[in-house]
């Protein structure tokens, strides 16, 4: 039967001489592959096709849908949302890249309208936030993805609960025995992330080159505990670079 669906583009995979085999994760089916043919002939027909195809492309689909089946297929699709910088800016388009690679490595097959919404918001506000917005949404997207998932931080920072354990994923009272932890103002600083609901909030906080290395990689190793396959984010160091 054929369904109208937003999708969001994780992977795109060359197949035969002129079709691509595309990863997206959507709100109707969760993550699917479907079977695109002819989008990489070198007619102006297939050119054009071949532009939405693009790792965090937001798009409006129209899919055949077989139950059970592992390669669905594509009739139609058009921009459900065009961006206007996510390509062409340096910074923008390494937070894409990080956060598709992340995307990858933890995304089920069931649908998760929360968790649809939320990569398509943080897509879209990534295109049109400002430089400080932009700078902290990686951040703000590993802690947000834990907690849509089922496993985010639990508690806030207070003078009672002065350290962020990450392993333990709580906020206490001492300094745990392992190294996986922050404290000080890099815990307040991540409770902060917590209570944000607004992404216009993330233009607010403000972090040190230093300390946005060391929170963001620690939120990603939390995040890869919960995930056995889960293996290293080859993007991570091009965004700290470009980040720092």
């Amino acid at each position: 039967m054929l369904h109208n669906t937003k999708g969001i583009v994780l992977r795109v995979t060359k197949y035969g001489d002129t079709s691509i085999i595309m990863t997206a994760y959507t709100e109707l089916f969760g993550l699917q592959q479907y079977m695109v043919k002819g989008v990489r002939v070198t007619s102006k027909k297939g050119a054009n096709k071949g532009v939405f195809y693009q790792p965090a492309a937001i798009l409006q689909m129209e899919v055949y849908n077989t139950p059970m089946k592992q390669l669905q297929m594509v009739k139609e699709v058009s921009w459900d949302y065009v961006y206007q910088n996510v390509y062409s800016d340096v910074l923008r388009n390494a937070v894409a890249t990080y956060i598709v690679e992340v995307l990858q490595q933890t995304m089920q097959p069931e649908p998760h309208p929360e968790l649809f919404y939320l990569i398509e918001d943080t897509f879209k506000q990534l295109d049109k936030g400002g430089p400080n917005l932009v700078g902290n949404l990686s951040i703000y997207f590993l802690i947000h993805l834990s907690q849509t998932m089922g496993f985010g931080l639990q508690g806030k920072y207070g003078p009672t609960t002065s350290v962020l354990d990450v392993r333990e994923g709580q906020f206490v009272t001492t300094t745990p025995t392992h190294p996986y932890f922050l404290e000080a103002q890099e815990a307040q600083t991540a409770s902060t992330f917590l209570q944000v609901q607004f992404y216009n909030d993330l233009e607010n906080i403000v972090l040190t080159g230093a300390q946005r290395k060391k929170i963001l990689e620690l939120f990603q190793l939390s995040l890869s505990w919960h995930y056995k396959k889960f293996s290293e984010i080859k993007s991570l160091p091009i965004l700290q670079s470009i980040l720092h």
